[in-house]
Parts: structure tokens; sequence; C-alpha cells
């Protein structure tokens, strides 16, 4: 079911969901937690919703998309609600914003939250500088950005390391659970050789690559080097180095990778680049702080020694107010 509401208000909103639930009990009460999509792209509204609704199946939640539109129309609030077959396991509230609403979407969202129930805030294209400081991301537990999909993905990434709070995450992060996941098991078979270095290969524009190299140098406490491969080609390996022979995870076609260790016969496991909805979803699975996640990010720095210099260029572009 969808119902639009144009030129409205929140506490219209408020009473339509009730008169729905009352008039077809249409939206179940049992949800887990509010999912707060903010976009200034309109195409990317729908592949949003559609991976909101995949993640829904696992995490019931009342998802509110930030639609932000043109700042120099008068001042409007459209709003669509969509509940049953529409929405998934969730109920889909699109609150689009003009003029200098535009830039107050938190007053629009407060009166829309669940009660008693945490806020995650995701950003499925560009990220705010500070996400903990942006005024939606202030009401979110947990805040889900994604480098690669902001113009300059590493320097995105790299902004993520400078402004570092509890509650942020990538889904360039959780893009890397397979390898870390296979990478950790492989660690954990015969021959236990301690590991001398390291080597991620992966295309230059690739976060999840550098993130990939941050951890392994935050767990290993080892050299690692970052060699790239041609861009949007993804992570094409990984090579741990031992004395006995070195641990190899290889994958050239983005979907099928080749495990490789001593004594070991050589296995090919399914590698494929996940989806959004499926690293959406796992990020909903947990709201406190990953640590991980942060030593990863502030290891970066240590693999080859190369990314100073870019936390020097974002805080230069910060400063002037660069794009």
């Amino acid at each position: 079911m969808i119902v639009d509401l144009p030129s409205t208000t929140t506490s219209a909103v408020n009473h339509a969901l009730i008169d729905i639930r009352e008039r077809g009990g249409a939206v179940a009460l049992g949800r887990v937690l509010t999912l707060v999509i903010i976009t200034d792209d309109s195409a990317q509204v729908e592949h949003s919703i559609e991976a909101a609704n995949e993640a829904s199946k696992e995490h019931p939640c009342r998802v509110l998309v930030v639609a932000r539109g043109l700042k120099r129309a008068g001042t409007r609030l459209d709003a669509q609600i969509r509940v049953g077959g529409d929405a998934g396991a969730s109920e889909v509230l699109v609150l689009r914003l003009y003029g200098p609403l535009a830039d107050h979407g938190d007053s629009v969202v407060v009166p829309l939250l669940l009660p008693d129930c945490p806020v995650v805030a995701w950003w499925p294209g560009v990220a705010p500088p500070i996400p903990a400081q942006d005024p939606l991301g202030k009401l979110a537990q947990r805040r889900i950005t994604d480098a690669a999909a902001a113009p300059h993905p590493i320097r995105a990434l790299e902004s993520r390391r400078v402004s570092y709070a509890d509650g942020d995450t990538d889904l360039a992060w959780s893009r890397l659970t397979p390898w870390r996941a296979l990478l950790a098991t492989a660690l954990d078979l015969p021959p236990y050789e301690d590991v001398d270095t390291v080597t991620v290969t992966g295309a230059a524009d690739n976060p999840s690559a550098d993130l990939l190299a941050g951890w392994l140098r935050s767990r290993l406490h080892v050299p690692v080097r970052r060699r790239t491969s041609p861009p949007g080609g993804g992570i094409s390996s990984a090579s741990l180095e031992r004395r006995g022979g070195a641990v190899e995870l290889v994958r050239p076609d983005g979907k099928v990778g080749t495990l490789r260790q001593p004594g070991q016969p050589e296995r090919r496991v399914p590698l494929r680049r996940r989806p959004v909805r499926e690293c959406l979803a796992e990020e909903l699975r947990r709201l406190e702080p990953d640590e991980i996640y942060q030593a990863a990010l502030q290891a970066m720095t240590e693999v080859n020694g190369r990314r100073s210099g870019a936390a020097k260029s974002i805080r230069s572009d910060e400063r002037q107010g660069a794009p």
C-alpha cells in the first residue's frame, strides 16, 4: 500500500500512519529500530529503499527516507507512506524536503522516530565530512557511510579516519567480512608460524583494499605493502608471508577466490562482491562501537606510510570548504 501526502506536515503523517493501522492493521508494531536514510540524489532513493526493505527482513524497522530537494523552491514537505508488500518487513516514509526545510531534516525526522528504539543513520551516497556532528547524525547511535559511493573514495575513507567517532562505520568495511573470515581461518590451521610481511593488492580507488591492509596491520603488527591493480577491479589478492610459505587468497574475477597455504590442498571459495543489502543488514546487527573497524582505519596510515599526506590534504580541503 502506498499513500501520498503532498504539501503535508509531520503531524498529518503520524495521523495517516495511525489511520492505516486502525483501518487495515497493515503495519505491525514489532519494530526494533528506526533507519534514517539521507540523500540528495532522487535517483538513489529507490535503490536505497530496496536495500532497506531486504535488510528489514532480518531487522524489522521504520525507514525514514530524507530526500533533500531544491533549496531554491518554496518550503514544502511531500511525504509518501509505504506499508505491506511495498515496504518489506518495515514501514517506509519517504520525506521530500524543499526550500529552507531541506537544511532542517532533523526537525522533520524527530516527531517520526519510534519511541524507545535505537536510531541508525545511513548516507548511501556522499556523506557529511563529520557524520557524528551532522544534525541527523547526532540523532543516531549508529552512523553508516559508504566511501565507495563518493566521487573520490580514498579521500572519503581518509575523511572517515580523521573524523571517526564511536558509532561510525562504513559499508567498505562490511564488504571485507568474507576476506577477513577466510584469512583468519587460514591462520588457525597448521603450520602455526608467525607472519613476517603482508601484501594486499587491489584497485587504487578501492577503499576496502585500504581497510583490509589496515586491518592486517592492526592485527598482525607486521609490515604491510599496498599494491595497486587496474581501477574498478576491487581487491584481487592478499598474501601473508611466513617462513614455511605464504598464505595467499587470490580473486582474479571478482567472484571466486583461491586459497593457497603450505601443507593444505588448494581451495576454491565463493568470494563475490557483496551487494549493498547484505552489507546494510550486517551493519544493523550491532549498535555498539566497532573497535576493530576503528583500529583498521587508524592503521591505514602505517601501510607504506603513504596515507599521512592524504590526511593533511583532507584537513586542508575541509578548512577551505572544498567539495
